[in-house]
């Protein structure tokens, strides 16, 4: 028999379609507290939840082997004076969608100008400035996973060119050319005709800062960088100067250094800055319940789990 705990703000909804899946040998304690989770933590040989949650009560889990995330980004996990000793898998292939409506909603909105639109007509002005149109516009990503591959795919229904920079892989077959290696070193080449960068990139050692002036620098003027992805990846301060220096034609940030954002920050004054409060990508509970449901009938068949996180590499 195991024993799971379900620790998230969404426990209920969580622990229903669980339930409803009818998983063999599994008894089953949901909760949003971690204070209550804690009461019996060494009870559980598994735990499917939040990690800003589960990392409060992480050093109590002493029976747990696996961890299953709600979320993508695992980083409250990732800290190297907790414990590693278990098997830790995340949520993958659910935010393509959700990820997609967001970007293309403003790059959409800037191509047909629709806050200037609506400026208008408030403004009761008649504007007949024309929109421009996605279609031949170049498209880079930083990052293309699950998530970058749906963005390439969307591009392609509009008729975009697409860049993608990676680690390694080349799996999406709508990226038209991929560059790997430094970043410093193929810049020139992956930047310098786009005419939008968006980074959904974790947030590792190594993507600390990817996101510099160096590399800000070799964007044209007209670019303009939304990033849905991880607010470290991100030189904030850099970003602040390219864009109030009119080297960048704007940014749509959703996430940030610091969470929330702080009252002073410069951002919120820019008026070519949009923000979003790190609402792009929601987990819903009817999206990520089936990955925990799977990867559980993978293991009591003994089969690997899908979405095993690196701990070194920080996903």
């Amino acid at each position: 028999m195991h024993t799971l705990l379900i620790l998230s703000r969404h426990a209920r909804d969580y622990h229903a379609l669980v339930e409803a899946a009818r998983l063999p040998d599994l008894a089953i304690t949901a909760t949003t507290d971690p204070g209550v989770a804690s009461d019996a933590a060494g009870s559980f040989d598994l735990a499917f939840g939040e990690p800003a949650l589960l990392r409060q009560i992480l050093p109590a889990l002493t029976g747990v082997g696996w961890v299953q995330s709600t979320w993508a980004g695992v980083e409250p996990l990732l800290d190297p004076a907790l414990r590693r000793d278990y098997i830790l898998t995340n949520a993958r292939g659910v935010f393509g969608v959700q990820m997609s409506e967001y970007v293309f909603a403003y790059l959409l909105a800037h191509e047909r100008k629709i806050f200037e639109k609506q400026a208008s007509q408030a403004a009761g002005r008649w504007d007949p400035e024309p929109p421009t149109r996605l279609r031949g516009k170049q498209l880079g990503l930083l990052g293309v996973g699950t998530i970058g591959a749906a963005l390439a795919r969307t591009a392609k229904h509009f008729g975009m060119g697409v860049k993608g920079y990676t680690r390694a892989s080349e799996d999406s077959a709508d990226v038209d050319r991929y560059f790997h290696g430094s970043l410093a070193e193929v810049s020139a080449a992956f930047a310098s005709d786009l005419d939008y960068l968006v980074s959904v990139m974790p947030d590792t050692a190594a993507t600390r800062h990817l996101i510099g002036d160096e590399f800000l620098r070799a964007l044209p003027p007209r670019a303009v960088f939304v990033n849905p992805g991880r607010g470290g990846v991100v030189d904030e301060n850099a970003l602040a100067a390219a864009l109030q220096d009119g080297r960048l034609a704007g940014a749509v940030l959703d996430v940030f250094e610091t969470e929330p954002l702080p009252a002073d920050h410069v951002f919120w004054r820019l008026p070519n800055v949009r923000i979003t409060s790190h609402t792009a990508a929601l987990s819903a509970p009817p999206d990520i319940a089936p990955i925990f449901i799977d990867n559980y009938r993978r293991l009591v068949q003994g089969e690997p789990l899908r979405y095993r996180v690196d701990f070194e590499r920080g996903y």
